[in-house]
């Protein structure tokens, strides 16, 4: 389970951003100024930080600065501010995203779990691979390319595996934002990635239909490369 770290004083914004991390299975802890960060990074080694550029005691930036010193944890600022040179500053102080406000909250997970996917180290045996930026599924040497509208479903799942995720919770959690979305289409979402997965060769069910409950992501059952196959290379 990874470990994010919140620091953002608006507690509106903070209460809606937690309950976001919580429903994805992260660990998360909050701060609501500037004060304790440094200290929080260095006793708690999160595996995320979440930073407001405006914070009282202690600003983002400079906050920022100080964890560079000593850490390469991922940070992603969040601020109003939208003037290119205020993204420029908070980037020149070692930041690896920025998100502006108001932002979607899905928006920020899949950016969240980007980066995270990214900075996670994965087994050089690894042949079935998700990139979070390109919506892309790959498998030796063979990939696909997921919609916006499916990859959110089916990262939703995979980030989660064996658990079971009702047509409601995955339209609250999958598509926030979009009001319109129907249970019938979460169904068709799911054949539509069932069909281009097994494009790719793989015939297990990675997404499992639960009678009565809803949907999972069960992990396909990958048999080892013959010796006379190519080796695969995942994507990064």
């Amino acid at each position: 389970m990874a470990s994010i770290l919140l620091v953002e004083d608006d507690l509106e914004i903070a209460e809606n951003v937690l309950l976001f991390l919580e429903a994805q299975n992260y660990k998360a802890t909050h701060l609501a100024s500037g004060e304790d960060v440094v200290e929080t990074v260095k006793r708690d080694h999160p595996d995320l930080v979440l930073l407001d550029l405006m914070l009282p005691v202690k600003g983002g930036i400079e906050c920022c600065k100080q964890i560079r010193e000593f850490s390469d944890t991922p940070i992603i600022m969040l601020t109003a501010k939208v003037e290119e040179i205020s993204r420029l500053i908070g980037l020149e102080a070692g930041a690896d995203d920025y998100v502006c406000k108001p932002f979607s909250a899905m928006e920020l997970m899949l950016r969240i779990k980007a980066i995270l996917r990214r900075t996670k180290k994965t087994p050089a045996t690894d042949t079935f691979s998700v990139n979070s930026e390109t919506f892309k599924l790959s498998f030796q040497l063979k990939s696909i390319e997921l919609t916006h509208l499916e990859f959110s479903l089916f990262n939703l799942l995979y980030t989660q595996p064996e658990r079971i995720y009702s047509r409601a919770q995955i339209l609250d959690f999958a598509y926030p934002d979009m009001r319109d979305i129907s249970d019938r289409t979460v169904d068709v979402h799911v054949k539509n990635i069932r069909n281009k997965i097994k494009s790719l060769g793989l015939f297990d069910t990675v997404i499992e239909s639960v009678y009565g409950a809803g949907y999972r992501y069960v992990t396909p059952v990958i048999p080892p490369l013959s010796a006379t196959e190519p080796n695969c290379i995942p994507l990064k």
